[in-house]
């Protein structure tokens, strides 16, 4: 059985581990011991209600109960650029025209903006490539919506996930390549290592003010714009089953897109239920064999939130668990749990 509960001190070597594993691109998991020893205690003091707004940050990790083991990490950055600036690029349309001369032509631009700032942003998702089986990643990515839905009041009216961008085969980034460069003077691998451990004023300090035309890039530049990172296409799938949508935004650095959803209208939130516990006995029977559904499931405690998943019917009144799955949430008889069956893609 997995389960996700919030991070804690003793999951830093874990975590470092994890992070020394994700590749280029993820800049919220640097492989940097103080930076995520930082992380770590803000997500504490978060978790406490200490830490402002503009401060919270919520991050949890994938138990696997048989040892103890963490595998796999996710995060809520509660409301993103109301302690230093929130950068992308908004990618629109300039129009040149001149009736004098008969010529019309539309070229696609690259603003720099600030558009989400104070938005909530769904951040830092990886799994261990050696539990990227059944129905982990599910688990994982969506235990943070129940979350939301559950403590609604703490997370702003939109919600956001920048996605990694396309990389070549040799970890490099096209739209870097073809951008970045030429303002930045150094390696794309740098500048992710310095946004990821927090140096972003050079950002600022060297980012082109005026739009950029995107029909002056190299066409691998152009290519990528919008597109993800080969690993990340599960996560972008799973966002989009939940409403998620591609706006328009992208990140300075690879391209990569920003979905976005209200966070009322995002499925796990809308859909989730609020369900009293049974508790029953004997083993779980796979749902291929039954007419069960995987249900993900959460405790409604804040500070010691768990979430699992089950198989149950597809409509219940109560949810029965099997007790070690109760303790493992710590519920019992006659609580409640916030609860939404998985959808079809996802099992």
């Amino acid at each position: 059985m997995f389960f996700v509960r919030p991070i804690a001190r003793d999951d830093l070597p874990a975590v470092l581990a994890l992070s020394e594993r994700t590749g280029h691109g993820l800049t919220t998991l640097p492989a940097d011991r103080d930076r995520l020893s930082s992380r770590i205690e803000r997500s504490l003091a978060s978790f406490a209600k200490t830490a402002t707004r503009a401060e919270a940050c919520y991050v949890f990790v994938l138990v696997d109960a048989a040892d103890a083991r963490v595998v796999g990490i996710a995060a809520i950055e509660a409301a993103v650029g109301l302690t230093e600036p929130w950068y992308n690029y908004h990618v629109g349309t300039i129009v040149h025209a001149s009736r004098a001369l008969d010529v019309y032509t539309v070229a696609p631009t690259l603003f720099l903006a600030n558009d989400h700032t104070g938005h909530t942003e769904l951040c830092s998702l990886f799994l261990d490539s050696a539990f990227r089986h059944g129905k982990n990643g599910p688990l994982l990515a969506k235990s943070r919506l129940l979350f939301i839905a559950e403590f609604a009041e703490r997370f702003a009216p939109k919600v956001i996930a920048e996605l990694r961008g396309k990389l070549d085969a040799g970890g490099r980034s096209p739209f870097w390549e073809g951008l970045g460069r030429h303002f930045f003077a150094m390696e794309y691998t740098t500048a992710d290592y310095l946004t990821g451990i927090g140096q972003k004023a050079f950002v600022a300090e060297l980012m082109p003010r005026h739009p950029v035309y995107a029909n002056l890039l190299p066409e691998s530049a152009r290519a990528v714009i919008g597109a993800v990172h080969d690993d990340t296409q599960p996560a972008r799938a799973l966002l989009e089953q939940e409403g998620f949508r591609y706006e328009g935004y992208v990140d300075i650095f690879d391209a990569g897109p920003t979905l976005e959803c209200f966070r009322d209208n995002i499925h796990a939130v809308r859909q989730s239920a609020v369900l009293p516990v049974t508790l029953g006995e004997g083993d779980p029977v796979p749902d291929s064999l039954t007419d069960d559904v995987p249900w993900l499931i959460a405790n409604r405690r804040f500070e010691d939130f768990r979430a699992a998943l089950v198989n149950a019917p597809a409509r219940v009144d109560r949810l029965p668990l099997l007790p070690y799955v109760a303790a493992q949430l710590g519920v019992r008889e006659g609580d409640t749990v916030r609860a939404v069956p998985l959808r079809p893609g996802d099992r």
